[in-house]
């Protein structure tokens, strides 16, 4: 891929889109736990009638949001970064730590992958359900999936970008 057909996060432009579309989709389920939990707080303070069960959702929901919006937090490098110890050191030493930064936070996020594939495919074997509202628990593990992979894909995209931008200067 050459430099052009990348945009300034070292990822394709039809990467990015996803990362968007990946962070669009969790936005909307963030919407929709608020709005259940206002509807089950309205319910329980003024009817005496709760939705059952609106804190299973709330927590099966934010495990899928969260993985929803780390593709778009790599994607932006919007990551928390502890710069104090790298404000005094040459722009090469920062560019080595911040590759060793994406290596290591791609293998994370890889064994991170495989550890919710290994535990979801476990939940659907064992039937392990919620318990109010009795809904199979391997449907979160497996909606985290997509967007869980996205970030390794991002990480992985932009790993590469930053070992062909230090060969390029190295031979420059």
């Amino acid at each position: 891929m050459t430099e052009s057909a990348l945009n300034d996060t070292g990822c394709p432009p039809w990467l990015a889109k996803l990362c968007d579309g990946s962070a669009a989709l969790g936005a909307c389920v963030l919407v929709l736990m608020a709005m259940t939990t206002v509807v089950s707080v309205v319910g329980r303070a003024f009817f005496s009638h709760p939705i059952l069960g609106d804190v299973e959702l709330v927590q099966l929901g934010c495990a899928v949001v969260v993985s929803c919006f780390l593709p778009y937090t790599q994607l932006r490098r919007a990551n928390i970064m502890v710069d104090f110890f790298t404000q005094h050191t040459s722009s090469q030493r920062k560019h080595g730590m911040d590759l060793l930064g994406h290596v290591l936070y791609t293998l994370m996020m890889s064994l991170i992958v495989w550890r919710v594939a290994v535990g979801g495919l476990d939940m659907h074997a064992s039937g392990e359900s919620s318990m109010l509202m009795n809904l199979p628990l391997w449907w979160a593990y497996m909606l985290m999936l997509p967007g869980l992979s996205l970030a390794v894909l991002v990480g992985v995209t932009q790993t590469l970008h930053m070992c062909r931008t230090a060969a390029a200067e190295v031979h420059a």
